[in-house]
């Protein structure tokens, strides 16, 4: 059970947490209190972690899933050492403060990815926890196991009803990850209430379905069961939900497991009867000078197996030089002068659809960059995005680099932005282009964190056909565009979809997103300037443009075709490819008006999308052809012209302007 210095340790969490949830007057207090002692156990006992080195390769990775509770994870910094001072505690969710209202990956040292949208921070572990697996198969040796970490997660009610998680949870089953052990706090309340009023299935009985190892705490503050507990998970052969039964606000007199307790601070009332409570004589914000002594040998213990593994590595760094040269390796974002300088990038010499040279691509990459790691969400033959020569990474073959997604797709955003968070990898996904609604909140928090996942979205407008207005994106180009930190490619052709690859690549700090054709489209002769986002693919004749055609993707050849029309009419137009909106608005003013000049306001845009967003490029005196209305189910020359992708109509529509 407790001894003194332990109960010090659980209490000073709970007291850091409900003071400054009080101070800030906002917050959610009754999470730390809760899982107080399971965290505690768990960081102290068990948790691999180093605060002279938080980011060192072999740690375990830490995930607060129910990032509404982030003063727990706070506290828990601040008394294992990191870089969380008191007056960072009192400054929680204030401007400027290291300690926002819910765990930020990159502002705050320690934590490991950003929480708070329920269901992400799990899914997120079960990409770390594939990341481990994949990097273990790599480089563990017979003699040397230098990657060998769990990853751990505190996950509440909100999580397990998030639909995100339980894609993510069944793949982690399928796959035994069994270096995933998720702590769920099953306290049986949520904002509106008792959980019983919307969530009444058997949670356990559910992760027994997926493949998990399901076991279970009696009593939510006896830390050796819980340690015994989390010993045992760690030598499954599945992933591991170890149910704990916890009580919101625990200690309160008056709150503890009521939904009060949840999202709203306590009350000076009732924090002074907590304190009487449990006899916390301690004024706020108030550690007991013992309690940092403790907790000063854990951390000194803690970073002994920091330097362990350090000693470890150099002697495998001398003993198989060639993997750790390949460490290093994978653990760059540098991109090599064979890969970039491969001609196969741009050998195309026939019409092609866009997904079709996508996978050439991929495939030329792959053979340069051997740890480039993702997959499909069970489209991989539609998507093109099929590594020929690396395998498939499964339970049993974990060395393999095609991911099966499975129908999972908001899982598969989510899984990614796990693996690119751990390190090692570079990382993709893909789906059709409407299906990318199913995953927004992963590409938001991908675009947030700064990770440099790559979206791969086929069938990217009504020119899929048949399968009519449910599969053909119409908006989401748009949307996607209005995401910030993330760059949006739509390739015209072949050689333009090498460059986007290459320029996702090269986006180290943040995401991307590529939209390929279903339908051949031709190979444009040259693409020079095509990496600076926009530029001029078909000139004018003469000294300066009548009117200049703006277009991305399949509309940049039918653009050249009407560009060849509106000559026989004596209109000399430009046409102007613009490959992403976001590139070519980072360019300098003098070379977007080299290719946009101002007094050239005859100006029509093409794209088979919603015309939201380009009137920015038209002006007031452009014209704007594209898609404001759901599509039909037809084939898609039918479709193309039926809403106005033909050389006629934007021949039509320049010669209005005239």
């Amino acid at each position: 059970m407790l001894s003194k210095m332990d109960k010090k340790v659980i209490n000073s969490i709970r007291f850091l947490s409900m003071d400054a949830v009080e101070k800030a007057n906002s917050g959610h207090p009754g999470l730390p209190m809760g899982t107080a002692t399971l965290s505690y156990t768990l960081w102290a006992k068990h948790l691999n972690v180093s605060k002279n080195d938080p980011t060192w390769a072999n740690r375990d990775r830490f995930v607060l899933s129910a990032g509404h509770g982030s003063m727990l994870q706070y506290s828990l910094l601040h008394l294992f050492g990191y870089d969380v001072a008191m007056e960072d505690i009192k400054d929680f969710r204030q401007w400027g403060s290291k300690t926002p209202g819910h765990p930020e990956y990159g502002h705050t040292e320690g934590i490991e990815t950003t929480t708070g949208p329920l269901g992400q921070g799990i899914a997120n572990a079960v990409g770390m926890a594939m990341a481990e697996k994949r990097l273990a198969a790599e480089f563990n040796t017979s003699d040397m196991n230098i990657v060998d970490h769990f990853t751990y997660v505190v996950a509440g009610d909100g999580d397990m009803m998030e639909g995100v998680a339980s894609e993510a949870c069944s793949l982690a089953g399928h796959l035994k990850l069994s270096k995933l052990i998720v702590l769920y706090d099953d306290n049986k309340i949520t904002i509106d209430g008792t959980t019983d009023i919307a969530f009444t299935e058997d949670v356990g009985k559910r992760f027994e379905a997926y493949g998990w190892e399901v076991l279970e705490s009696r009593n939510s503050e006896d830390i050796d069961e819980l340690s015994d507990l989390i010993e045992m998970a760690k030598k499954s052969d599945k992933p591991t939900l170890i149910k704990v039964p916890t009580t919101i606000g625990y200690g309160s007199p008056n709150k503890a497991g009521q939904s009060v307790a949840h999202g709203a601070p306590l009350g000076a009332d009732e924090i002074k009867l907590t304190r009487e409570n449990m006899d916390w004589e301690h004024e706020a914000f108030f550690i007991p000078e013992d309690v940092y002594t403790h907790m000063g040998r854990v951390i000194d213990e803690k970073d002994k197996l920091r330097q362990d593994w350090n000693e470890k590595f150099d002697k495998y760094r001398e003993k198989h030089p060639e993997l750790a040269a390949k460490w290093d390796r994978w653990h760059s974002l540098e991109l090599s002068d064979e890969l970039l300088n491969d001609s196969e990038l741009f050998n195309f010499d026939k019409d092609i659809a866009t997904r079709a040279a996508g996978g050439k691509v991929i495939n030329v990459i792959a053979k340069h960059m051997d740890n480039i790691f993702g997959g499909s969400a069970d489209l991989a033959g539609s998507n093109k995005t099929t590594m020929n020569n690396t395998g498939d990474f499964q339970a049993d073959t974990p060395d393999g680099n095609n991911i099966n997604f499975g129908v999972r797709e908001h899982g598969m955003g989510a899984i990614l932005n796990g693996i690119s968070l751990h390190g090692g990898f570079r990382t993709f996904g893909a789906t059709f282009l409407i299906f990318s609604n199913y995953m927004r909140p992963a590409i938001r928090l991908s675009a947030l964190m700064n990770q440099p996942v790559v979206y791969v979205f086929t069938h990217d407008s009504i020119a899929l056909g048949e399968d009519g207005p449910t599969h053909q994106p119409i908006e989401q180009l748009a949307a996607l565009r209005t995401i910030p930190n993330l760059k949006v490619f739509r390739p015209a052709d072949a050689k333009e979809t090498a460059v986007a690859w290459i320029e996702a690549l090269k986006n180290t700090d943040g995401p991307s997103v590529i939209a390929l054709t279903r339908q051949g489209l031709p190979v444009l002769d040259s693409v020079e300037d095509a990496n600076r986002g926009g530029y001029i693919v078909s000139p004018e004749k003469k000294y300066s443009p009548d009117a200049i055609l703006i277009a991305t993707g399949s509309e940049v050849s039918l653009a050249m075709d009407a560009q060849k029309e509106l000559a026989k009419e004596n209109i000399d137009a430009r046409v102007v490819s613009i490959l992403s909106w976001e590139l070519f608005e980072a360019q300098d003013a003098e070379y977007k008006e080299k290719v946009l000049p101002k007094n050239i306001s005859k100006r029509v845009s093409i794209e088979a999308g919603t015309t939201f967003g380009w009137q920015k490029y038209t002006g007031s005196e452009g014209k704007n052809i594209g898609i404001d209305h759901f599509g039909a189910s037809a084939p898609a020359e039918k479709l193309m012209e039926e809403f106005g992708f033909s050389v006629s109509n934007v021949v039509k529509t320049v010669k209005e302007m005239m």
